[in-house]
């Protein structure tokens, strides 16, 4: 057996598909199921129970794949460290974010990154859906959330802090809200997401917590639409402060309760840096985090 075949045997554990690894490796489908059935005449093992519905591991198989792909990683990352001896990162990077944390932090970023490493390959894939980093074969993903998400290797880059905010516009039209109860008596934009549209949550200095109830008749699963709509002077709005801190600095937003902290659904929350690998990280992914974490750290709230 080479390490081809058994690369492809545990890409075929992950996705669970012929079709899948094949469609992966620009291959036609048999020839990815006469390797693994090579593989089975080698090992004279059955590894797969297949049908004409699913593609199951059988007891032995899962056996296998277990012993195997760490072997496979390891030999991955001998590899890769007698190649990280050069000093120019190269090859290709995938990396994943959401759509407005990309365009708003990352994109900006892409000049200076693609000048200082130019033998890099990037690939940005702007999504609001959490991709699966193996399935998919990504690199790098920057999430946003309370919490590291489980089976994922990362960091924190900062700290997440959100504000109620609205543009002068619409302040001088209807008045600044004396407090964060008066929202009640005002419409508002919102996520379209489970428990963003009808209540925020505003703490004081002191720690004490109030739940006030928010009326939406704008409600958008976008950020920066809703940036645009407060901008646009249409209501106020809850957003992240990385997504609104120069318009803030430059007027074109005010934030309406600069004493309070704010959130929909938890306080602390953060942009989380993640990878897949548990034991080793490629030079060029150790490129693209450092580097995101000497620009993005001016974002951490003061």
């Amino acid at each position: 057996m080479d390490i081809t075949t058994l690369a492809i045997f545990v890409e075929v554990m992950r996705r669970g598909s012929f079709a899948a690894v094949a469609k992966d490796r620009n291959l036609d489908p048999s020839s990815i199921s006469r390797l693994i059935a090579g593989l089975e005449d080698e090992l004279g093992l059955r590894l797969f129970q297949r049908s004409t519905r699913r593609l199951a591991a059988t007891e032995a198989g899962r056996i296998y794949f277990e012993r195997t792909e760490p072997l496979l990683e390891e030999l991955a990352r001998a590899s890769q460290s007698a190649r990280d001896v050069s000093i120019t990162p190269s090859g290709n990077l995938r990396v994943s974010t959401t759509v407005a944390f990309g365009q708003l932090c990352i994109v900006p970023l892409i000049a200076e990154f693609r000048q200082r490493y130019p033998n890099l390959s990037l690939e940005l894939l702007l999504t609001d859906v959490n991709l699966d980093l193996i399935g998919e074969r990504i690199d790098v993903a920057i999430r946003l959330g309370p919490r590291l998400d489980l089976g994922y290797v990362g960091a924190r880059l900062f700290s997440t802090r959100y504000r109620v905010c609205a543009s002068p516009a619409y302040v001088a039209r209807e008045g600044m809200p004396h407090s964060p109860a008066h929202l009640s008596d005002r419409d508002c934009v919102a996520f379209a997401l489970p428990g963003f549209a009808d209540r925020w949550l505003f703490r004081r200095a002191s720690g004490e917590v109030t739940e006030v109830p928010i009326k939406s008749n704008l409600k958008l699963s976008s950020a920066l639409a809703i940036r645009r709509c407060a901008l646009d002077g249409l209501a106020p709005a809850l957003l992240a402060h990385w997504t609104i801190d120069a318009d803030l600095a430059n007027g074109s937003l005010v934030d309406l309760f600069p004493h309070y902290g704010v959130t929909a659904t938890d306080f602390d929350t953060a942009a989380w840096i993640l990878y897949p690998s548990r034991s080793y990280l490629p030079l060029k992914v150790r490129t693209f985090v450092d580097f995101v974490r000497e620009h993005l750290r001016r974002y951490e709230p003061g």
